[in-house]
């Protein structure tokens, strides 16, 4: 009988020898989905059936805004003393909070402060530090590269645009806290309303940019666009000749994945779109953004499925943030995860530097450490590039492609000759980790001054 024959073993168990023990139990938690009806753990949850949990227009109408709408939800399950930490949290922030049901269920409520997925979305006062001096509110001066308002143009090829401004949930290290979500006690919006006219002015600007070959569509949020509005704007790009890829952003799956599942028009607009691509010969693919593994459920692989299913590419774009993810078990897990929910891994983003959340910043190193234990526990294509994208309007620089890194004083330089040659880029490690001698410097504004020159200087010279 031929041993090609699937019912018959070409070997016998004697002539099979082990090259390997036996895989872990941590190397098959990826596997581990969160199912069942786990949201009625939660108080204001407790009666509310699966079908009813699983409405998107349920999830958005139950969406925690304030501390009177966090302490109705969640009753007695936090201590009083963290109730009124996160009450004053709120005030200080510079985004407003809205957390949906979905990712309030998630929350370990025993113990909040430390868990990671309140970290990222319920600011509490206690926790916040003071400002790197270098910070600035749109460190990435996306503003300044924006011919049209809503409109970003930094790389040659690729552009950003902005339709709208709002998005399913707040996340907290938002790079975009200068203009997404309402108004705050600590920030004025720059505002990127739905306005076809903005709109409008974006498309002209495309289509008479040759150049331009790829278009993020973000915001906000793509999950938040109407499906006729999606898709307009979608098959406005489509039809641009000069037009070949297409990337719509949402932090959507992440954090209300039951959209994808109970909106079918949504999805419909996302499939037609990627569709039309492909009969195009353009490519249509939704980035979205999972930064711990237990945001991802059994509910998130289904979503993921339907998309799998219509030949939607999903990638993801983390990122690292202390106390979320910072950990390098977390973020192999994390990646190995979004594998196994066909979802890509993409980018991993050293922390922004925006202002109002410097306590959830990591320093450069931690990233550099982070992705050499995680290279090598899947397969390359499912193996995310850390990257910097560099203050000032650098781009994505790879962590490890910094001319100068001043670990003491936590200074690192970064050029991107392909973006804006001649220039150079500095990300600033948190003060708060370095040693007492380097914080005092920092303290200082002149002698601040001559550390930032002279890494400068020092990275002038490697580059030469």
């Amino acid at each position: 009988m031929s041993v090609l024959d699937p019912t018959v073993p070409p070997y016998t168990a004697e002539e099979v020898t082990p090259l390997k023990p036996p895989a872990g139990d941590d190397l098959l938690l990826h596997k581990n989905l969160q199912d069942g009806e786990f949201w009625r753990r939660i108080p204001a949850y407790r009666d509310i059936d699966e079908t009813t949990f699983l409405d998107h227009i349920w999830q958005g109408k139950n969406s925690v805004i304030n501390a009177d709408r966090l302490i109705a939800t969640i009753a007695d399950l936090a201590p009083p003393e963290f109730i009124a930490d996160a009450r004053e949290g709120f005030k200080r922030a510079p985004m407003a909070v809205r957390v949906s049901p979905y990712i309030m269920s998630l929350i370990n409520w025993e113990d909040p402060y430390l868990d990671p997925i309140r970290t990222q979305f319920i600011p509490v006062a206690s926790r916040l530090e003071a400002d790197h001096p270098m910070l600035t509110l749109d460190s990435l001066h996306e503003q300044d590269d924006a011919p049209v308002p809503g409109l970003t143009h930094r790389y040659a090829d690729k552009a950003l645009f902005l339709p709208l401004n709002t998005c399913p949930v707040y996340c907290r290290y938002c790079t975009r806290s200068y203009a997404v979500g309402l108004d705050t006690d600590e920030v004025e919006k720059v505002h990127l309303g739905i306005d076809p006219r903005r709109w409008a002015r974006a498309f002209k600007y495309v289509a008479s940019r040759p150049e331009l070959e790829d278009i993020v569509v973000s915001g906000g949020d793509t999950f938040q666009l109407a499906p006729r509005s999606l898709e307009q704007i979608g098959e406005t790009l489509l039809k641009m000749p000069n037009i070949r890829r297409i990337r719509l952003a949402t932090k959507g799956p992440a954090v209300m994945p039951m959209k994808i599942l109970s909106h079918a028009e949504w999805t419909d607009a996302v499939s037609h779109l990627a569709e039309m691509g492909r009969k195009l010969g353009k490519e249509v693919v939704l980035h979205t953004h999972f930064s711990h593994p237990n945001e991802i459920t059994a509910i998130s692989a289904r979503a993921m499925q339907v998309l799998f299913e219509r030949g939607i590419t999903v990638r993801n774009q983390s990122v690292l943030i202390r106390g979320v993810n910072d950990n390098p078990e977390t973020m192999r897990v994390l990646v190995k995860r979004l594998g196994h929910i066909n979802v890509h891994p993409y980018y991993v983003y050293l922390h922004d530097m925006v202002k109002g959340v410097e306590d959830l910043r990591t320093r450069l190193q931690a990233a550099l450490d982070i992705e050499k234990y995680v290279r090598g526990a899947t397969a390359g294509f499912n193996t995310p590039v850390f990257v910097c994208d560099a203050p000032g309007g650098g781009g994505k620089r790879d962590v490890h492609s910094f001319e100068y890194y001043d670990r003491e004083n936590g200074i690192a330089v970064y050029i991107a000759p392909s973006v804006k040659p001649g220039q150079m880029f500095l990300y600033f490690d948190p003060i708060r980790d370095l040693a007492p001698e380097a914080q005092a410097r920092w303290a200082d504004p002149t002698l601040r001054q001559e550390m930032i020159q002279e890494a400068r200087r020092r990275a002038l010279s490697a580059a030469q």
